[in-house]
């Protein structure tokens, strides 16, 4: 092996060393809970009774298919958000300008998820910012609730992904070539047949690449659902939580994290079908 593969390879092996012990063996060791049944005090057998459970118990499944289709739903309305957004940043924006965009995006990635949540129920809670606002204008004749409901835990899920939908387009976008979309206008194209025919098409990796990051952070987050919708959200990863730590019902708790995993894993799968990607190809978009 000569000097160049040992520097490689050296180089690589922090890389390996946290794929495999901190992702790689603990979703193993997690499936392998999964499978088992304690029949008494450290003694296990296997057993499928954990999966189902799940399929068995409506709530259970309910959350589960809950939680998949607000995911999605999340993750086309941060799409369609932020589109506009990377489109002026890496295609209007110039200078100053664009920096500026840039920075605005990340600034509420300064603080925690959590603290940022908390901003969200100061501005839409009963005795909130909003609230008040209504009543001093005469719009409300009493406090209004905005919190525990589904619209809010979307607007919630969508601000805490949008930077990380944004980044990926604005990178794609930025090595459009300007004369593509001058040449459309030229042949009689309108802004939509535009949009469909060049813009869209050429920003493909940047999407899927977005859509992937933001969908596995919407579908994995606790904090969000939680806070912004209440007791009754409904959020899968709650019922995670309360089966690790509630009920301490680890076998039943890991068999739901594999199920996550693996509806994650099946979506992911299905998009890059769909839009014709590879996931290396969506994984180096923007590089």
């Amino acid at each position: 092996m000569n000097g160049k593969k040992l520097s490689f390879y050296l180089l690589l092996m922090p890389l390996l060393l946290t794929l495999a012990l901190l992702i790689l063996l603990p979703q193993l060791d997690m499936l392998g809970i999964s499978l088992r049944e304690r029949v008494s005090y450290g003694v296990y057998e296997f057993s499928l009774l954990h999966y189902q459970a799940f399929f068995t118990e409506p709530l259970y499944w309910n959350t589960f298919v809950r939680t998949a289709v607000m995911s999605i739903l999340a993750t086309a309305l941060t799409l369609l958000i932020s589109f506009p957004v990377a489109w002026y940043i890496a295609k209007i924006a110039q200078g100053k300008n664009k920096n500026l965009m840039f920075l605005a995006c990340l600034i509420p990635f300064w603080v925690s998820e959590l603290v940022r949540t908390y901003g969200w129920m100061i501005l839409l809670r009963e005795s909130g910012v909003i609230s008040g606002f209504l009543q001093w204008a005469g719009l409300a004749d009493a406090p209004v609730e905005m919190l525990y409901n589904d619209i809010t835990v979307m607007t919630g899920l969508v601000y805490t992904s949008m930077l990380f939908m944004v980044v990926p387009l604005v990178s794609t976008l930025e090595g459009m070539d300007d004369s593509l979309v001058e040449a459309a206008y030229d042949l009689g194209g309108n802004h939509f047949t535009v949009l469909r025919t060049v813009i869209v098409p050429y920003a493909v990796p940047g999407i899927v690449s977005g859509c992937i990051v933001v969908f596995m952070l919407t579908l994995g987050n606790y904090l969000t659902p939680t806070l912004l919708g209440g007791k009754d959200s409904l959020w899968f990863t709650e019922q995670i939580f309360t089966q690790f730590i509630t009920r301490f019902n680890w076998e039943q708790g890991a068999a739901f994290g594999v199920l996550l995993l693996c509806l994650s894993s099946l979506i992911v799968w299905l998009g890059l079908k769909l839009s014709k990607q590879s996931f290396k190809q969506a994984m180096t978009s923007d590089a």
